[in-house]
Formats: C-alpha cells, structure tokens, sequence
C-alpha cells in the first residue's frame, strides 16, 4: 500500500509541476518549431535596428510551398507570419525608396515580394491572403471567387477584424508595428487592437457619438458591419456596454511616417 501511495504522490507531484512551468514560461506553445515565422520576425527586427534584410527575404523567397503551407498550419500561424512579412517588407522597401508611396495604388498593387517562390503584391498579402480573400474595395463584404492555388493555400480561414490594427502601410494613421509570433497571436492582437483604439478613438456620451479609425469604416464587413463595430468597441471599453452611439469615421493620414514600433508584452520574449 505504501509503494501506490509513493506512486500517487510523485504522479501528482508531477503532473503539477508541468502544468505550473506550462504557465510561468508559457512553454507548452512552442512545441512546435515555426522556422519561417522566426525569420519573419527578423525581417522587422532588421528594420527596426536599420538592419539589411537581403539574405532574410533570400530564405522567405527560396521555401518550398509544401514547407511553408505544412508550417502554417493554423489561422494564428499565417496571421504572424504574413503581418510580420507585410509590416517589414514596407518599411525595407519604403526606407530606400520612400518616393513609391506617392503613387500609393501602383506601390500596394505592384508585385514585390518574394515568399515561396511567388512574387506577391502588398495587396495580395493583405486582402488576398490575411484577409481570407476579401475584394479590397467591397468593405470586406465580399470574398473573391476567383483565388488562385497559391492564395488558397495560404489565406486564413475566418476574417480577423484585428488584423487592421495590427498592419502598418507607411502612413501616419497606421498602426504601431510589433512583431508577432503564432503561439501567441490571439493575445498579441487583443494588446495591440486595445494600444491602437486608446490612442484613436474618442467617445463623446454628451453628442451621443464615437469617434473612431477609418479602418472600421473600410473594412467594415470584417468587423460584422456597424452593430459589429459597436460590439468591437464595447470589447475593448471604448464604448461603454449599454452605449449605442453613432459613429464618426476620423480623416485617414496618407503622410509617409516611417519607424513606429511598439512593444507587446503578450509573447514578449519570445518576439525578441
């Protein structure tokens, strides 16, 4: 009888000692390598400390289709990837060429980047592939039909109102850039959705109104329309709960500002 109940008490022992190091250093995610999300967290890294990135897109370009699709096996993987990919690669390519962003329609529409062996435009990594197929123009309420192979491999699953506060095109009103990682992606873009309303939104209880980012309004159909957005906004305590004002969609500043980095503490070091 003693031996079952030495037993008992080192299983016990034990299985209590994995879940509090589960806990504390939040290791049970990272059982599974994510090779190519690590080097996309490079490519910010590298532009944030003003870094060449060349042999880190070499790597991105040069992937097989099968490695990277078996890597980005979840919804959360492809978001910290291809946000990741989409907030370095603008500020790599603007930082040297800055005079693109005059012509911002031919600069999101050209073809650019290299992952995989694709040659992808900035619109197809947004739209195409993070926004799960969504038309650009159609306020996210419409999917696009006609996606190639390559787009459906990769574009994620379910449209992600968050993603919008978490992509930085080069723009003063963007989003604040931070670097993302898969195992920790729901909290990442809860921190950084709560970072970019704080600083955007204004609610004025006394004119029955909120004023908020021209994001909501854009992409509407991914927020689920305006009762969505006001759903959105009690979430997060922009809007108190019983709160049903109108909404006031801010002027969206197009002027190039480049270098706006933001830290997570979701993940933190994990993204360094």
């Amino acid at each position: 009888m003693k031996m079952f109940t030495n037993i008992f008490l080192l299983f016990s022992a034990s299985l209590l000692l994995m879940c509090s190091s589960a806990k504390k250093g939040q290791l049970a995610p990272h059982k599974k390598p994510y090779p190519n999300v690590t080097l996309s967290k490079e490519l910010v890294s590298a532009a944030r400390d003003g870094k060449d990135a060349a042999k880190i897109m070499d790597k991105l370009a040069t992937v097989s289709v099968e490695e990277l699709s078996a890597e980005l096996d979840s919804d959360e993987a492809k978001k910290a990837f291809w946000i990741n990919v989409y907030n370095g690669s603008v500020q790599h390519i603007l930082i040297k060429q800055p005079e693109l962003f005059e012509d911002r329609g031919a600069f999101f529409k050209k073809d650019q980047i290299t992952i995989a062996g694709e040659l992808l435009s900035l619109d197809k990594i947004e739209h195409g592939i993070i926004r799960g197929s969504k038309i650009k123009w159609l306020l996210g309420l419409v999917s696009d039909p006609f996606a190639d192979k390559y787009e459906r491999t990769f574009r994620t699953d379910i449209a992600d109102g968050r993603i919008h506060f978490a992509l930085n095109c080069g723009a003063k009103s963007c989003p604040y850039i931070a670097i993302y990682d898969a195992p920790y992606m729901d909290e990442q873009l809860d921190e950084i959705s709560q970072q970019f309303l704080n600083r955007t939104s204004t609610y004025e209880p006394e004119n029955g109104k909120v004023n908020v980012t021209s994001l909501f309004s854009w992409f509407r159909g991914d927020f689920g329309g305006k009762n969505g957005i006001r759903d959105f906004l009690r979430k997060y305590e922009v809007i108190p709960q019983e709160a049903d004002p109108s909404l006031s969609f801010k002027d969206y500043d197009w002027t190039l500002e480049l270098g706006n980095y933001t830290e997570l503490s979701a993940g933190k070091t994990a993204a360094r």
